[in-house]
């Protein structure tokens, strides 16, 4: 039996078992299981420790994204850029390569949209920095990075600097000011409705707008609405968890998946 594993506190609202057992049914890999485990941040390196030659992937979600440094023996450019770590891959020699799917998985919700060559991003943590890394890829020169927290905003747009893009920070209430073809929300629920309310007191137009929130439970979230009944194209974060999640499925397994049967699996649970 080969295993795998979503890690996080919480963790039991995570539709990770979801996508990655979804994902093993059609590639015939009926050795492989895939669970949920409650662990926190000063309890991981313990349990990545005890953890024996059957255990071939760790998924990793909040708050374990950059304790994760702490485990990995070896980490990608990609999660050493965004300063984040969501997945854990077992090496030939026991130990543990650190890397970062969330920046694919940004991609790959929103390869699609015009952009024009300008984006911007709501919120400055882990999952903004890897937002930012996605933009890159997908030749954004142009950035606004909208935050409460000035000083994580300034990572943000020090990244994206040092990548040839330019990127400034705003005040998170102005941010529908300035209204771009590309929206990337990395914000908790708890921030959605202000962030709402920001957009309807803007009272802009985003026909021909694309906003990815990457909250996908009880969707929509008031920002999504908000931004639909504006005219923007609404993406759900169920699309980025699909696209990394098939990344994850690849480095744990060396078998990349098909999307669409990950896809249904993941709107049968989120409807069910």
């Amino acid at each position: 039996m080969l295993r795998a594993a979503v890690l996080g506190s919480p963790v039991a609202h995570s539709l990770s078992p979801v996508l990655h057992t979804a994902a093993y049914a059609v590639l015939g890999l009926s050795d492989w299981t895939y669970v949920r485990r409650e662990v926190t941040e000063v309890e991981l390196a313990d349990v990545v420790r005890e953890l024996d030659d059957e255990w071939r992937g760790l998924s990793l979600t909040m708050p374990l994204k950059e304790v994760a440094f702490d485990v990995a023996a070896t980490v990608t450019d990609v999660a050493r850029a965004a300063g984040a770590i969501n997945t854990l891959v077992r090496r030939d020699d026991g130990g543990w390569d650190g890397a970062n799917t969330d920046v694919a998985g940004i991609v790959g919700a929103v390869g699609h949209v015009d952009h024009a060559g300008s984006a911007t991003i709501l919120g400055s943590g882990a999952t903004a920095r890897s937002a930012a890394l996605a933009l890159v890829d997908l030749g954004v020169r142009d950035v606004l990075v909208a935050s409460r927290n000035a000083a994580s905003a300034d990572s943000v747009v020090t990244l994206l600097g040092a990548r040839g893009v330019a990127a400034r920070h705003v005040a998170l209430d102005r941010w529908a000011d300035e209204p771009r073809r590309l929206v990337v929300s990395t914000l908790p629920p708890a921030a959605s409705e202000a962030t709402a309310d920001a957009l309807r007191a803007a009272g802009v137009d985003l026909d021909g707008s694309t906003l990815l929130d990457v909250v996908y439970a009880d969707w929509p979230t008031p920002l999504a609405r908000a931004a639909g009944d504006r005219g923007a194209e609404v993406v759900s974060g169920l699309d980025m968890l699909v696209h990394q999640a098939a990344v994850q499925v690849e480095l744990f397994t060396g078998l990349r998946p098909p999307l669409e049967p990950m896809f249904a699996a993941a709107r049968e649970s989120v409807a069910g």
